[in-house]
């Protein structure tokens, strides 16, 4: 008899730019730790190049997609179905095949949540500050609002980004760039300080002590507001594990195992 020897899976994380992502290294590392005969590459794209992308799915070429900026929206009008997340923040991250239909997840919700609860900092009632009103943000703000904060502030320095977010969630405050309200958690959601020298241009040195400060950054390892936060004496945190979390949540969905988080997970990320 001879076995037929199943194809290759291919999975694919898509941006611009895409350079720095590091979720092939990590799920290609899942992937061989579980015995999957699977492939996962970065590919750069353009805005023409979505519907043929989302075709390549539908035709069985790839298995599943993940999707980062500017991506996390403009995808949204190629596929079939939303899960509720993704359809409340208007953003995927996670695409398959699901009964004949290309079903849009976000697992970057699950992943800040699960990040945040690793941390033992506890958000009910407390007040968060959100920096950005970009891709991951309303990810950010669905976790947050499930975690139970009490007040979610908002500062973008184009306010009509923060305007289009408060259209999503009613409840938010928007605050003008450049002041900085009280707050328990600050939350980087800005792309300011993926490059060493970005600054973000903002005074903390009112804030007082016992803040998080949070960055959804993760590669360099610490932005300079992160450092900040450090010389203040704050708690502060890179976005390491939410990434670590939504990749393994989107493996979850794609090869129906929960990969292991250790420390040789987290030293792969070491950059």
């Amino acid at each position: 008899r001879i076995f037929k020897r199943n194809k290759m899976k291919k999975y694919l994380v898509i941006g611009n730019p895409i350079d720095h992502s590091l979720s092939p290294k990590l799920h290609n590392f899942w992937i061989k730790q579980n015995n999957i005969n699977a492939i996962y590459n970065k590919k750069k794209l353009n805005d023409d190049e979505i519907k043929n992308l989302i075709l390549d799915i539908r035709e069985n070429k790839i298995s599943g997609i993940n999707v980062t900026v500017p991506f996390k929206n403009k995808v949204i009008p190629f596929l079939d179905e939303l899960s509720l997340g993704a359809k409340q923040t208007q953003s995927v991250n996670t695409i398959f095949m699901k009964d004949n239909k290309v079903i849009g997840d976000n697992t970057d919700i699950g992943g800040f949540e699960s990040a945040i609860k690793k941390l033992d900092f506890d958000l009910s009632k407390k007040t968060a500050f959100i920096l950005g009103a970009g891709g991951v943000v309303p990810s950010i703000i669905y976790a947050l609002l499930k975690m139970g904060v009490s007040k979610i502030l908002i500062s973008n320095r184009t306010e009509t980004k923060a305007e289009n977010i408060k259209k999503l969630f009613n409840n938010i405050q928007i605050v003008s760039w450049g002041e900085i309200p009280e707050f328990d958690i600050i939350i980087n959601g800005t792309s300011v300080g993926l490059d060493n020298n970005d600054q973000i241009g903002l005074d903390f040195s009112k804030v007082g002590k016992n803040k998080l400060f949070y960055d959804v950054i993760y590669n360099p390892n610490q932005t300079n507001f992160l450092k900040t936060a450090k010389q203040l004496g704050n708690k502060f945190e890179n976005g390491k594990l939410m990434f670590i979390f939504q990749a393994l949540l989107s493996f979850k969905l794609w090869h129906n195992l929960e990969p292991e988080v250790n420390d040789k997970t987290m030293k792969l990320l070491d950059v």
